[in-house]
């Protein structure tokens, strides 16, 4: 039996997600021709020309916000605005800086309290990195041709009307597979990912990792990087329903310290936005959820994921409700900004590690890939500042009590009339109870609460400082109004 150890910091974060070319872009940057225009509608391969020096000069806005960890996109020299079409794993994009620019933002970043992880893409390379070039010119002759999963010569790597002849992600002839059979292939990846957490980053978000079905490979790429930094976080994009199945191969203790909770986002999905859903921006994705659910449906599903590991595992996971990937939750919402803010209230009292995507607190708006990707809007005088505050004030509650953070879940309520359902954060005498009422009409508070919390004991909102009475084992108080939450606190 394995010791499942993750990184001590990963419970506390509260996660920012960025996708470099659309953040910011700074003011020290080096002129560039023929970028798009900020905030322009975004395309499959313009340039908006965000840079990490533009991070780093945003770091006192997460400040604001209460961001203490940064996910980053990937960084890496590529041809793509995404940058998942690596050319060179040792060198930061010149458009984005270079390692300069890297370096200056993690420091800015960890003299501000923050980690930052980077997006490792080790399923496949582009058709710019040098080993794949050297076979396009080579062929059979090249000394690199077991670094990937050739057929035939010469390579097909540019026709527009057949498929490739060599193993590629999807089938997109830019993305050429590695063979990570290959013990060349596996150092170079093994080299890479100590050389950057010895470079000062905080841990990889892994790119498609269950498509190199090898745990070896995993196993030995966690000892490498953990014997570098052993509180670097190691977090994979696995999809999963977590209900029909779940992640548990790779979350044992011996490969990832947790993964991209697309299960709860799928949960969260067919909870909050409900009948609301438009199917077509989660058609024939792995979030996309079978049917909306009521409330006591989402209690048994939230109970099942919370179930699959073991508590250290639970407690690492990076939970999201959109990400590049996917339509914006706030569009999948129809642009309801309560069911946004209930949503990402239960996010931020869940256990586990938070994370937004950049913008989402101000109320940016994105249909799937590429509108999802839309510039950072830096005008304040345009921002859902109503949401924004709400932000702040969820992120900084989540901070102040080690509750929401460290303490056991347990679903204490769930009506699937009401569509109220509630839940109680507990660690040694403190008790937080947190209600939500996912429906269009007001909620008149009385739900019974069982023996965890004393009779007589006051229970105050922390949102609102509202007061509620525990009664009869009942919670007793203010009305909750539509596609609202409270947070109570007790302390026995």
């Amino acid at each position: 039996m394995i010791d499942i150890v993750v990184p001590t910091w990963v419970k506390d974060a509260i996660f920012y997600q960025i996708f470099p070319d659309r953040f910011a872009r700074s003011i020290d940057a080096a002129p560039l021709e023929n970028l798009q225009k900020w905030g322009s509608a975004p395309t499959n391969n313009g340039f908006m020309g965000g840079d990490l020096y533009g991070i780093s000069d945003k770091i006192e806005y997460l400040k604001e916000l209460g961001i203490n960890a940064i996910y980053l996109n990937p960084i890496f020299q590529s041809a793509s605005n995404h940058r998942y079409h690596t050319h060179d794993y040792y060198k930061v994009d010149p458009l984005l800086g270079g390692k300069k620019a890297l370096h200056k933002l993690l420091e800015t970043a960890h003299n501000n309290g923050m980690k930052v992880i980077l997006d490792g893409v080790f399923n496949h390379a582009s058709r710019g990195f040098y080993q794949f070039n050297h076979i396009l010119e080579s062929e059979s002759g090249s000394p690199y041709k077991n670094w990937f999963h050739i057929h035939n010569f010469p390579l097909n790597a540019y026709s527009r009307s057949s498929k490739p002849n060599y193993e590629a992600w999807w089938g997109i002839p830019q993305l050429p597979k590695f063979n990570t059979k290959n013990p060349q292939v596996r150092q170079f990846i093994f080299d890479v990912a100590r050389f950057w957490i010895e470079f000062g980053i905080d841990g990889w978000r892994l790119d498609v990792p269950s498509e190199i079905n090898d745990d070896s490979f995993w196993q030995e790429f966690r000892i490498i990087v953990k014997k570098a930094n052993p509180q670097a976080y190691i977090v994979g994009e696995i999809w999963v329903d977590e209900v029909k199945e779940n992640a548990s191969r790779w979350l044992k203790g011996d490969q990832f310290d947790g993964i991209m909770n697309y299960g709860l986002t799928s949960a969260c999905i067919a909870f909050f936005v409900g009948n609301l859903l438009d199917r077509s921006l989660v058609k024939g994705q792995n979030h996309e959820p079978e049917h909306e659910i009521n409330a006591a449906e989402f209690s048994q599903k939230i109970n099942t994921i919370l179930d699959r590991y073991s508590k250290q595992i639970v407690y690492s996971q990076y939970n999201l409700l959109d990400s590049h990937d996917v339509a914006r939750f706030l569009t999948i919402a129809r642009n309801d900004r309560r069911i946004l803010r209930l949503a990402y209230l239960f996010l931020f009292t869940y256990p586990g590690a938070p994370a937004i995507y950049y913008g989402s607190e101000i109320g940016i708006e994105g249909r799937r890939d590429p509108d999802c990707r839309r510039a950072m809007n830096w005008d304040r005088s345009t921002w859902d500042i109503e949401t924004f505050e709400f932000f702040k004030k969820i992120i900084a509650i989540r901070k102040k009590y080690p509750c929401l953070r460290d303490g056991d879940y347990k679903s204490v309520f769930a009506d699937p009339k009401t569509n109220v359902y509630a839940y109680m954060r507990s660690i040694n005498k403190e008790r937080i109870i947190i209600i939500l009422n996912n429906s269009e009409s007001v909620f008149p508070v009385e739900i019974t609460i069982g023996d965890y919390v004393k009779d007589g004991t006051k229970l105050t909102c922390l949102l609102s400082g509202e007061d509620y009475i525990v009664k009869n084992y009942k919670i007793y108080g203010a009305t909750i109004g539509a596609r609202e939450g409270v947070i109570l606190r007790s302390t026995l």
